[in-house]
């Protein structure tokens, strides 16, 4: 073995939840990726550990992602939906009997489906971080925690408000975990100056980069992004393997496009009549994805082939076995120019095996199937067991950068969604005042974490990434605007020492992100 690979994926969904609504489209987020990524990923890694074979994997659980995973409402609401999909793979069974090429998918489906309500209930007893601790516990899986609400840091100028997303997100990896993060996944991979102190005020060792990051470095990088930097606040930085992440990700050349594998856009719920679906729509009426897809990519044409599952793995195994040929090749090369094993970081965001690419936990699984059974260059690591192998990297400050179109930060800052920041920053200094309250009484303590909760709710990345994309900008424009009217009328109720106590109970119950934490351990 001449050097190691640390496959990170990247898990975060913005908290949505509305028990306003007895459904509600985008909760279907958080629904889809319980089904489509990480239901899966546990199986895989619950397979790979029953076949005795090792691996080494990275995931971040962001801390709106862990509230939502452990908030008994919505976990009740998703065994709703998981049951819905299985009412309707029963149904479609039916339908599907006489057709030789639909009625197995559907019976795939249905076999599917099942499986993972059985695993929710009777595996992990609604309770699916207690499958990823596990594997942490073995030290297959490292775990890595995030900035509280998915905040973009380096545009919240307030450095105060940087340190409170960090400590939050610490907080909460150790409330829902029962240990404290050794590493954390910067929001959008975005840097600046100054971010590293944070991070080492709390405890977190090391965290990521896009390549940039790495490369214009204060001090050119000795091993360019094959070895972490150390900056001078004793923070660790490892930047991503371009090539590694093109392979997989790029619409054009990764694996995801390959014509055998399941096509994403065809869905019964669009297919299907409109009757027929109807009771497994929202009360909208809405069409919208219900996760059953009978078709395959086929190529550039709406002409769409049935899925043929065992031509689909036939290629997983090809590109698993592709991906480790070429890890291999390009970390025998760098072990002839480093004096240290070589370490190549591939980070992608999880959805994307199991939810965007229907193979993609397969791929996971021969990748290390593959790994294990070969004598090769290649073995997988994560970032702590790098360090304790290399704990003397070189010295500089890592560059501003993110991972985002152009590298910087005009996603989250440009026409679509600058106006947002002046009311942030408003509300960020009313909050300080706020956290300043001499001698409050309880019902002004509730007031004041219950402020706090909305104002990191208006503070997540979710929302100006959603107004550049031209997705659901509507919706993303009215959490924003909700989240800070809700502040500002309970900065005013208690600067005013009129807090509205039907108000305070409405909020608690709607907005109840982190309802754990206390103001005053932030001040």
């Amino acid at each position: 073995m001449t050097g190691y690979l640390a496959i990170v994926l990247h898990s975060h969904l913005p908290y949505v939840r509305h028990p306003e609504y007895n459904d509600f489209l985008e909760e279907d987020w958080l629904y889809e990726a319980i089904t489509e990524t990480y239901l899966p990923l546990l199986d895989v890694f619950d397979r790979l550990t029953g076949d005795g074979i090792g691996f080494h994997i990275t995931l971040s659980l962001t801390p709106t992602l862990l509230e939502m995973l452990n908030d008994g409402f919505l976990m009740k609401r998703y065994k709703r939906y998981l049951s819905n999909l299985i009412e309707l793979s029963e149904k479609e069974l039916n339908r599907t009997k006489s057709d030789p090429s639909i009625y197995p998918l559907a019976q795939m489906y249905h076999d599917r489906f099942v499986h993972y309500l059985d695993m929710f209930e009777q595996k992990y007893h609604e309770h699916i971080t207690s499958g990823f601790t596990a594997f942490m516990e073995t030290g297959s899986v490292e775990l890595v925690t995030s900035a509280a609400t998915h905040a973009y840091l380096p545009l919240i100028l307030n450095e105060a408000w940087q340190d409170i997303q960090v400590h939050i997100g610490a907080d909460t990896f150790h409330h829902h975990l029962g240990v404290h993060p050794g590493g954390l996944w910067l929001p959008e991979n975005a840097y600046r100056e100054g971010l590293d102190s944070i991070l080492n005020r709390h405890g977190i060792r090391y965290t990521f980069l896009d390549a940039h990051g790495i490369l214009n470095a204060s001090v050119r990088p000795r091993y360019g992004v094959y070895a972490p930097l150390r900056s001078e606040a004793g923070v660790h930085f490892f930047g991503r393997d371009i090539q590694s992440a093109k392979q997989v990700w790029s619409a054009q050349e990764g694996y995801p496009g390959d014509y055998d594998y399941r096509e994403f856009y065809r869905d019964v719920g669009y297919d299907l009549d409109f009757e027929y679906v109807k009771p497994y729509l929202h009360s909208d009426g809405s069409r919208s994805n219900l996760g059953i897809k009978y078709y395959r990519i086929t190529g550039k044409t709406d002409q769409k082939q049935p899925y043929v599952p065992g031509r689909a793995m036939d290629k997983v195994r090809t590109h698993a076995g592709n991906f480790i040929f070429n890890r291999g090749k390009h970390i025998e090369y760098l072990a002839g120019i480093m004096d240290r094993k070589p370490l190549l970081i591939a980070t992608y965001d999880a959805e994307l095996f199991g939810h965007w690419w229907f193979e993609g936990p397969d791929f996971l699984e021969q990748v290390f199937r593959r790994l294990h059974e070969i004598d090769g260059p290649v073995k997988t690591t994560t970032p702590l067991l790098y360090l304790r192998e290399y704990p003397d990297n070189q010295v500089a400050q890592p560059s501003q950068s993110s991972w985002g179109d152009k590298g910087y930060h005009e996603v989250w800052l440009n026409g679509t969604n600058d106006w947002i920041y002046r009311h942030l920053h408003i509300a960020q200094d009313r909050m300080s005042d706020l956290m300043r309250t001499p001698s409050p009484s309880f019902k002004q303590e509730r007031a004041i974490n219950q402020a706090l909760r909305e104002l990191l709710l208006a503070q997540s990345s979710d929302w100006p990434f959603i107004m550049n994309s031209g997705t659901m900008v509507e919706y993303a424009k009215k959490r924003f605007i909700g989240h800070i009217a809700r502040f500002t009328k309970l900065y005013e109720q208690i600067k005013g020492n009129r807090i509205e106590h039907r108000l305070l109970d409405e909020l608690e119950s709607r907005d109840n992100a982190f309802s754990w934490i206390e103001y005053t351990r932030y001040c």
